[in-house]
């Protein structure tokens, strides 16, 4: 197994991480694989609704839905902060109850809402998880106020002493948007991981998805499935390979399989922690937050993927992306035992 070559850490001090997408309530509901036919799309990934199919859904479940703070950029900026790298959030929620409830649990988590926009008509969005009997979840999103969030809302000052922006795909629908956050971040000094978020995106963005790669991330996720509609196949390692041409450090989630690292010229495998899933949801939000708050501390990609793998397990034991303070704690101690390699003398770009 290659372990690779240490990434570039930070040289400065700035050892943070602002997540940027959409803030939404997750809505957590166990269903009978049944369920699934009288809901439109398919199984599995995320699919947008407005209010009314969002409503009609809600109604028909058999029981009233958990409630948790989520988003994908949220869940994996609550994970840094929560493994003790200071975090922000770029998203906007709206001016209502939800939006209050969303603000306080990301102070809970110890992210910052500095950079939090609002809306005074739109309510804040919500995405419902609908997860079968397999522990295979399937999203249907109503954006809310996260729809509203516009370029102009967006200057240098929200990612000031960031180190690195993690950005989530799901912005990939709305182009202009997309493309001003990029460049804003770069613009701030900050590198970029991006994740692709669902294979549907992927789909639908994937002409224009090698240049924003190219041009502006330095990291990029993906899951097998998003992977496979990147490159056009579904053989993992080439798939790696399409996505690492276009920027230094590419990783490549399996699930229970773990996940391939392509960091410089060189491939490593992390092997997955297998236990007992209840609920996949933010699993992949949790592997992103491991893993960057390994890279960004000096770890080598492959005990950053380690790092990403043990978060990833602890997420998937819960129903929702909230990981107990006793998870935490043992996630902590893990990978406090793990040891940075050290540091170049120069800095240089990560994969270079």
């Amino acid at each position: 197994m290659r372990q690779g070559k240490a990434p570039t850490p930070i040289m400065d001090k700035r050892l943070r991480i602002i997540g940027v997408g959409s803030a939404l309530v997750d809505q957590l509901a166990q269903v009978p694989e049944a369920f699934l036919a009288t809901v439109r799309g398919g199984k599995g990934g995320m699919v947008l609704v407005d209010d009314a199919e969002m409503a009609a859904v809600l109604a028909r479940l058999p029981r009233p839905p958990a409630q948790a703070p989520g988003g994908s950029a949220a869940n994996t900026a609550v994970g840094a902060a929560r493994l003790g790298l200071p975090a922000r959030l770029l998203a906007k929620v709206g001016a209502d109850a939800n939006g209050a409830f969303y603000r306080q649990a990301l102070d809970a988590a110890g992210v910052a809402g500095v950079a939090l926009k609002e809306s005074a008509d739109a309510p804040t969005g919500r995405c419902l998880a609908l997860v079968t009997p397999d522990r295979q979840r399937t999203m249907r999103t109503c954006l809310g106020a996260s729809a509203t969030l516009s370029p102009a809302e967006i200057t240098v000052a929200d990612f000031a002493d960031c180190a690195l922006a993690h950005i989530e795909g799901y912005l990939l629908f709305n182009d202009a948007l997309m493309q001003h956050v990029l460049a804003t971040a770069k613009a701030a000094g900050c590198r970029v991981s991006l994740d692709l978020a669902a294979p549907e995106i992927v789909r639908e963005k994937r002409a224009v998805l090698p240049r924003l790669l190219r041009e502006y991330a330095d990291i990029v996720f993906a899951n097998e499935d998003e992977a496979a509609e990147f490159a056009g196949t579904r053989d993992a390692r080439a798939a790696l390979q399409q996505l690492r041409a276009c920027c230094p450090t590419a990783a490549v989630k399996l699930g229970v399989r773990g996940a391939l690292i392509a960091h410089g010229n060189e491939v490593c495998e992390v092997p997955a922690r297998v236990v007992k899933a209840v609920d996949t949801t933010g699993a992949g939000d949790l592997w992103a937050a491991g893993f960057l708050y390994g890279l960004l501390n000096g770890l080598s990609p492959y005990d950053a993927g380690c790092c990403g793998a043990w978060a990833g397990a602890e997420v998937v034991q819960v129903t929702g992306a909230v990981i107990p303070e006793q998870g935490w704690q043992r996630l902590r101690c893990e990978i406090a035992a793990l040891k940075p390699r050290p540091a170049p003398r120069k800095l240089r770009r990560a994969g270079t």
